[in-house]
């Protein structure tokens, strides 16, 4: 099955190349490019992407804002950060609407395709630079939290596989259980951490200092 993808972004030559390798990608289905988010509701509408590769800084609504509108709308569906910033208010700003993904724009074809992949398997792709600052800023010398969550031996075991970024396959392998399993697993989690993302349920892991 491919892989349908849109593409938010406002720099004209960017748009046009990020097009081209998506429709030039055999495993994959471009289902449009648009140079800001004033629309983003209706052709998610109109045509439900898998992933969306977003820009955050558009004219109108900001890359962040659209993020949060999607995934209030169309949880299911990925969005890809992929900008220049790499400013740590707007990485968190952006995983906290609820992308699954963050990649700077000096990421190369073969990246970005990985990227895409990944996200579709159950990952959350992250340049180096965007891990490193996301680790960095949990990295408190504070004791851990009480897990008041009541989150299952199983539940932590699979709660820092997601931390680590593993796809729901890794999880599978990892935990000797089935795929299906740990969607149940995870769904759980999300309902227990009250979150509705792998990346809010990331950073409140993170923040909360559960794993």
């Amino acid at each position: 099955m491919s892989i349908k993808v849109s593409i938010y972004e406002d720099n004209d030559p960017l748009r046009k190349s990020l097009s081209h390798l998506i429709m030039g990608t055999e495993s994959m289905e471009f289902y449009g490019a648009w140079p800001d988010c004033s629309s983003i509701l209706e052709n998610c509408s109109d045509q439900t992407p898998e992933v969306i590769i977003m820009d955050i800084d558009m004219p109108g609504i900001t890359g962040i804002e659209a993020t949060a509108m999607v995934k209030a709308r169309f949880p299911e569906v990925n969005v890809l950060i992929f900008t220049v910033f790499e400013d740590r208010d707007k990485v968190f700003n952006a995983l906290c609407a609820g992308a699954t993904g963050y990649l700077l724009k000096k990421a190369n074809a073969v990246q970005i395709i990985e990227a895409i992949i990944e996200l579709q398997k159950g990952g959350s792709p992250m340049t180096g630079e965007i891990a490193r600052m996301v680790m960095q800023f949990f990295s408190k010398t504070s004791a851990p939290l009480v897990n008041d969550y009541a989150l299952s031996a199983r539940e932590m075991d699979i709660l820092k596989c997601i931390v680590k970024g593993n796809s729901y396959k890794m999880i599978a392998d990892s935990c000797c259980i089935s795929e299906g399993t740990v969607r149940t697993h995870i769904n759980n989690i999300y309902k227990k951490l009250h979150v509705n993302s792998k990346s809010e349920a990331v950073i409140k892991a993170m923040k909360e200092r559960l794993v």
